[in-house]
């Protein structure tokens, strides 16, 4: 008998559309979730639905309106479609290939209640997260299992959680990387997407902090699963891979909500290098597969802005790996 196996592609989210109230109902869903802001429920209640989203709904709305396209809507989303659509035809008819949204649409809910129809005997989830996060990563895998483990039969499982140690997840930003004249460049940065220090403290059951563990520059059993820790063995690779001199290059955060987020912050690392005469700087986010709001507009305009408001000229932002054809070959290798 030939088995029905089938590859979902987990990704974030996007609104429907620019419109207020499509972004509203998106960062309503997105922010009230647990694992992305870890407070107490009444606390995350009242702080998501009575302050945040009221009040950034509007700004966000002009945000995604900068970045949309008229005909093919969320950059995000059409990405992961491109993507989704390449891989089917590398894996081929017997393997089926979906996709699906931890937020809005398309939902993981409609995805999995088609595939549970179709009868898979086997699943293979690739979330398009690199490194782990418990906001991401562990959010997507949750709400996953949730729904699943509701079927009455419940398939094989096969989850791919993190592979930012995997070379030829490297060797495509190195790809796009080439892409650009490193050497004219004043300053690299590596800008990952920001999160609270309370949520890698919490990766670790030894009574100890992130801090502690060493994750600047060691990678461990203890801190495989640390965030922070992915992020910066991620660049450790890539500036092997691409000679980039140590004082050449920082390791940074970005998408913060307070001070109590991981540190340097991407901003502020930007326009300390302009007012310390850096002209020309290139940005790589590795943590993102898929250009998006945070790598579109955040890097691409309000860093540039930043940038050139304190003496820079040109800020650079390397392409994410989106559907190209390495970055498909690797996806396939990585779950088949």
């Amino acid at each position: 008998m030939k088995q029905k196996t089938a590859i979902l592609l987990l990704n974030l989210g996007t609104p429907d559309s620019p419109k207020r109230s499509d972004v509203r109902r998106y960062l309503t869903q997105f922010l009230n979730d647990p694992r992305v802001i870890d407070i107490p429920w009444l606390a995350r209640t009242i702080l998501v639905n009575g302050i945040i989203v009221p009040f950034r709904s509007g700004n966000s709305s002009k945000l995604y309106k900068a970045i949309w396209d008229e005909k093919t809507g969320s950059p995000l989303l059409k990405h992961t479609l491109d993507l989704q659509q390449k891989l089917q035809m590398a894996v081929g008819e017997d393997i089926k290939v979906e996709m699906a949204m931890r937020y809005q649409n398309p939902s993981m809910e409609s995805v999995l209640e088609r595939m549970q129809k179709e009868g898979y005997h086997k699943i293979i989830v690739f979330p398009l997260f690199p490194q782990y996060a418990s906001s991401s990563t562990g959010s997507a895998l949750q709400h996953f299992m949730k729904i699943v483990s509701k079927w009455w039969v419940i398939p094989e499982l096969k989850i791919i959680s993190q592979y930012f140690d995997d070379e030829d997840y490297i060797n495509c930003i190195v790809n796009r990387a080439k892409q650009h004249d490193i050497t004219k460049y004043d300053h690299i940065i590596f800008s990952y997407h920001g999160l609270p220090e309370r949520q890698v403290d919490k990766v670790y059951e030894d009574g100890y902090l992130c801090k502690d563990h060493h994750c600047e520059t060691d990678l461990t059993e203890t801190n495989y699963y640390c965030y922070k820790a992915g992020c910066y063995q991620t660049t450790k690779a890539l500036v092997e891979k691409l000679h980039i001199p140590e004082k050449k290059y920082t390791v940074s955060f970005q998408s913060r909500l307070d001070n109590k987020w991981l540190t340097p912050f991407s901003d502020k690392v930007v326009e300390d290098l302009a007012k310390q005469g850096a002209k020309n700087i290139l940005v790589f986010s590795p943590a993102f597969t898929a250009d998006c709001l945070e790598t579109i507009y955040e890097i691409g305009t309000e860093y540039q802005e930043i940038f050139h408001e304190h003496g820079g000229e040109k800020v650079q932002l390397v392409e994410s790996l989106n559907s190209g054809d390495d970055w498909v070959a690797t996806i396939k290798k990585l779950t088949l």
